[in-house]
């Protein structure tokens, strides 16, 4: 094969296997953060419904049967099943926020039959949260197989499955069961998932995949996180060797069989490596998921001196899970997914693709990002590296479940609106009656200023003009604004737990929902202020205060070099 046509498959591999949905997410035990709660984060990379949905507890007639819709994460948007690019689900069953008028109804792959009562949550591209404190955290995974949804044959994708658990558990090991149970008697389809499960006891990783186009159940596979231990995933399965005798581990009854009958795996070979036989390594490049698992290990653990160099996808040097120099708090999950690799040798602030203002996005292309003037393929191949705070991240988040408070004010959702080093974390309890109605609403194709999370991208995008300045200036607001509800914690819980205390559960509801509400319309209004100021601040490439306007922020010596600078009109001799 010559090397314009090995290029040529290259561009066509990288246009079937891009960019869409990719994510990162942690799970920590209870004896591995400050405070003994069972943390999990997770920071939703794609272009999707961007809205933080709140899902009611529901009461259902005998007989009553629940849809199951096919899910735009898994393989993209598909008009035939209705929604939009924009809206994941729109139906009259889930609550207000997705009964939406004038779009095309969501059409179900199949149902399944409904329990008497389900139980309240908070729901985005993934299940998040219920009120009992079960949460949820996803990345997609690379499988050898990626089925497509069928009617009556696959209809649950892992978005489905973390509702379904939601509505129905109360327990990270019920969940599982209930999720595994699912894929077995309904179908799986859609690329590879990971889910971390936790409650305010424990934490479970949960693996999953198809195994043939025409295949009609998928396989998985879940493991016990150690209580003193840290996870995490970022777009490649994790778990490794199944074994029979560990009670920390639970998985399909077929996952030995589709192996053998496949022919990826033989007992001879030893136990079967659920990541190696049911995963295909890395999605788009070497590096894409291993640099932010080693990245994540590395500022957990420094002491452990991990190596950011590995033999390959399949490396056994990262273990499952690893045990912190300190215990982390919310503010450390956070820091690690607003993460661009400052410091290392990867730092994404640095060099000549950041420009002269340190901006560390690197946005991503197909075969046009190669191609000459006159559309023809140029051999141009290469990748950048892929931070854990990537510019088309649409969520993140940090959810607390506490054993020592009632559950109504035990799961705490701290969640950011769209990039994480640009967003700020607002707090909302699982006891919550509502959502505030500007954190519903999100639309990429709409600037709307009633929207939490069009106010964050728009700033996101804006700083990228002037990153090294601009960020400052964020990063100076998002301080105050989270200081002021890490500040005001403590009370607002001690007030809720007295009430709770006093039998008025619903007084404490009321309470939290409140002040998440008000929190809301002080961080949008605060975010809407702040581009405002940055605007004004950072007018045409100046500096402009009070004191003095135009204030000049020129390029930097190195940069003006690299960019040809030299080279500029400096005299009428023309140069060489």
């Amino acid at each position: 094969m010559n090397k314009f046509c090995f290029f040529i498959l290259f561009i066509l591999f990288t246009m079937i296997t891009g960019p869409a949905f990719s994510c990162t997410t942690t799970i920590a035990g209870k004896d591995a953060t400050v405070d003994g709660s069972v943390m999990v984060s997770h920071s939703d990379d794609g272009l999707g419904d961007a809205s933080l949905v709140y899902v009611p507890a529901m009461d259902h007639p005998p007989g009553s049967m629940r849809p199951v819709f096919y899910s735009h994460d898994s393989m993209g948007f598909k008009p035939e099943w209705g929604g939009t690019q924009t809206h994941r689900i729109i139906t009259k069953g889930r609550g207000p926020a997705y009964d939406k008028k004038g779009f095309p109804a969501s059409v179900p792959l199949g149902f399944i039959p409904q329990v008497a009562h389900t139980y309240a949550y908070f729901d985005a591209n993934y299940g998040i949260m219920n009120e009992h404190q079960l949460t949820i955290g996803e990345c997609t995974d690379k499988a050898k197989i990626h089925p497509e949804p069928e009617p009556g044959k696959r209809i649950f994708y892992s978005s489905e499955l973390s509702r379904v658990a939601l509505e129905r558990t109360k327990t990270a090991r019920e969940a599982v069961m209930l999720m595994g149970e699912m894929i077995d008697k309904y179908g799986y389809y859609g690329t590879g998932e990971t889910l971390l499960v936790g409650d305010p006891y424990e934490g479970w990783v949960m693996e999953m995949a198809g195994y043939d186009m025409n295949g009609t159940v998928g396989v998985w596979v879940a493991q016990r996180v150690p209580d003193d231990k840290i996870f995490v995933a970022a777009n490649q399965f994790r778990i490794r060797e199944i074994s029979l005798k560990n009670p920390d581990m639970i998985f399909s009854k077929n996952i030995f069989e589709i192996a053998e009958k496949k022919g990826w795996w033989k007992p001879s070979e030893g136990p079967l490596d659920f990541t190696k036989v049911y995963g295909d390594g890395e999605f788009h490049h070497p590096y894409y998921s291993l640099r932010r698992v080693w990245r994540v290990i590395s500022l957990l653990a420094p002491s452990m001196n991990f190596s950011p160099w590995v033999k390959d996808e399949l490396t056994k040097d990262y273990p499952f899970a690893v045990k912190p120099d300190k215990k982390v708090s919310v503010e450390d999950i956070a820091s690690i997914h607003r993460d661009n690799y400052e410091g290392t040798e990867f730092d994404l602030t640095v060099g000549l693709a950041a420009g002269p203002f340190g901006n560390p996005t690197r946005y991503e292309g197909n075969a046009e990002s190669v191609a000459d003037t006159e559309g023809k393929l140029t051999p141009l191949i290469g990748e950048f590296e892929r931070p854990l705070d990537i510019y088309r991240c649409v969520y993140s988040y940090v959810v607390q479940s506490r054993s020592w408070l009632p559950d109504t004010i035990g799961g705490l959702l701290w969640y950011g609106p769209d990039r994480p080093s640009t967003n700020v974390l607002m707090p909302f309890y699982s006891g919550a009656t509502d959502l505030p109605k500007q954190i519903q609403q999100a639309n990429i194709l709409d600037l709307s200023r009633d929207s939490v999370w069009s106010a964050f991208n728009f700033v996101a995008n804006f700083c990228t003009i002037k990153y090294s300045y601009m960020i400052k200036d964020i990063r100076e607001e998002r301080a105050r604004l989270e200081n002021t509800v890490f500040d005001l914690q403590s009370l607002i819980e001690a007030n809720a737990l007295a009430l709770c205390k006093s039998g008025k559960t619903a007084e404490a509801k009321k309470l939290l929902t409140n002040y998440s509400e008000k929190n809301t319309l002080e961080v949008l209004n605060s975010w809407h202020k702040l581009a405002e100021n940055l605007y004004v601040k950072y007018n045409d490439g100046y500096l402009n205060t009070e004191e003095e306007i135009g204030q000049p922020l020129f390029y930097p010596s190195w940069w003006l070099k690299e960019a040809g600078y030299e080279r500029g009109p400096t005299s009428y001799q023309k140069k060489n």
